[in-house]
């Protein structure tokens, strides 16, 4: 099993990406647990809020399984339900996932990321200490295009999309 490698914004391995779109908002250092060479794959951002209307969470599902049979990396924090389904239906395949925890790496690897990580195809990258923990759409910088299923008027995943518009912009 690979072990965590911190990565400092001055280090070559840091994502080009978050250092263009988010400048000096870049987090300082970031926690990574996989196949870095996955930050230099086009990639899209899957964004669900928890509560989402039913004919919006098939055409998600059905979307992730597309991702999934083409083999497209996606990049998501994977917390709401619907995103934690999109990754069982991505891990069901062969593309590469960079799943980006809300707060510090996982202390335990959930069994079913075990061989994605083991075969390079997943990584696991946090921009939080391990104390900290909170919705954050910086994860979007790492993106290419970002697909957003759905954001409850007024809830968190829309207020910090909103407040976070630098990180959709392309460079």
């Amino acid at each position: 099993m690979p072990q965590p490698q911190t990565i400092p914004r001055d280090d070559p391995r840091y994502p080009v990406r978050l250092r263009q779109r988010l400048g000096a908002h870049a987090p300082s250092e970031l926690t990574a647990l996989g196949n870095l060479n996955l930050l230099s794959q086009p990639t899209t951002a899957l964004f669900c809020s928890a509560r989402c209307p039913g004919k919006l969470i098939l055409r998600t599902y059905d979307q992730a399984a597309q991702w999934r049979d083409a083999g497209h990396c996606v990049v998501s924090g994977f917390h709401s339900p619907v995103e934690k389904e999109c990754l069982r239906i991505l891990l069901r395949g062969e593309p590469p996932i960079i799943i980006c925890p809300a707060r510090g790496l996982p202390k335990r690897i959930p069994p079913d990321w075990e061989k994605p990580l083991a075969d390079g195809r997943l990584l696991i990258l946090s921009i939080f200490p391990q104390t900290e923990s909170r919705i954050t759409a910086d994860l979007a910088a790492l993106a290419d295009q970002v697909f957003v299923a759905y954001a409850t008027p007024g809830g968190r995943l829309e207020t910090s999309l909103r407040q976070k518009p630098l990180a959709l912009a392309a460079p």
